[in-house]
């Protein structure tokens, strides 16, 4: 019982580590987008900080979970 336990916190782990990774990168790519941009829209601005701040809700939820999302 305890190993099922500890596998599943582990499977869970790793997919949180794959979505602080896709994130950032969403993330990045947004931002270079509208850094880029002439005049960027409203819209852009705030799928930027939607972004951002998911991001660093996993990250919070990582250093809860003290796992290393950073690596």
């Amino acid at each position: 019982m305890l190993t099922k336990r500890k596998s599943k916190k582990k499977s869970l782990d790793q997919q949180l580590l794959m979505d602080i990774k896709k994130l950032k990168h969403d993330w990045e790519t947004l931002e270079n987008i509208i850094e880029h941009s002439i005049e960027p829209s409203e819209e852009g601005l705030l799928d930027l900080s939607l972004a951002k701040a998911k991001y660093f809700y996993l990250l919070r939820e990582a250093r809860y979970r003290k796992i290393n999302a950073l690596s």
